[in-house]
């Protein structure tokens, strides 16, 4: 359906709305209307949190979540157990295993899955990172919290072997959560069990 703008300045801004992900030009002129029927202290305020959110957000140095700081609050927590480290794809999942509360240890955040068909190689995300982590030592366990899909159980694998010379456990969640699921989508009970049932990683 094609909308007929009475403003240009209202297509613009349902046009930049449109943008977002899962977000269709129906719901961002909803979004549009919404914000013009708001004050202007509080239509600056956010338009001014999202200009600040991209221009001063930074990522951890050492496990590469969203972050304030150089380091992020749950890499620089000293109650955190700097022993074992849940991979995840993104920086959501962080989110999902956070929210489980059953999960005590720091996090490495890949950026993404090896995805051949995407033109995603094991160099374009952050796989060599999490190597220089294990072998600076202290690290006694990995655990592979990836998603149940080919290109997640591909770069399982592929960090399987690359930290299979090392001596330090590696160990996949169990797979109460379905094949080809998204970790992000998964509920949180079933996440707290995966991750408390977790196995150890297997070569298939």
């Amino acid at each position: 359906m094609e909308y007929h703008y009475p403003s240009r300045l209202l297509e613009k801004a349902v046009g930049e709305f449109a943008k977002l992900p899962g977000i269709g030009r129906k719901t961002a002129l909803r979004l549009v209307l919404h914000l013009l029927r708001q004050d202007l202290e509080s239509v600056n305020a956010f338009a001014d949190a999202v200009k600040l959110l991209r221009k001063d957000i930074k990522y951890c140095s050492v496990c590469y979540n969203i972050s304030d700081t150089d380091i992020c609050h749950i890499c620089s927590d000293k109650r955190r157990d700097g022993s074992v480290i849940c991979v995840v794809e993104n920086i959501q999942d962080v989110l999902a295993v956070e929210n489980t509360q059953q999960f005590g240890g720091l996090y490495h955040v890949l950026g993404g899955v090896i995805s051949p068909m995407d033109g995603i190689g094991p160099g374009d995300i952050e796989i060599d990172s999490l190597v220089n982590r294990v072998a600076a030592g202290n690290i006694k366990e990995v655990i592979l919290a990836l998603s149940s899909t080919m290109e997640g159980d591909t770069t399982n694998f592929y960090i399987y072997r690359k930290l299979s010379s090392f001596d330090v456990e590696l160990s996949v969640i169990a797979r109460g959560i379905s094949v080809g699921d998204e970790l992000e989508y998964t509920d949180e009970i079933t996440l707290g069990r995966s991750i408390l049932n977790r196995t150890p990683f297997e070569r298939k």
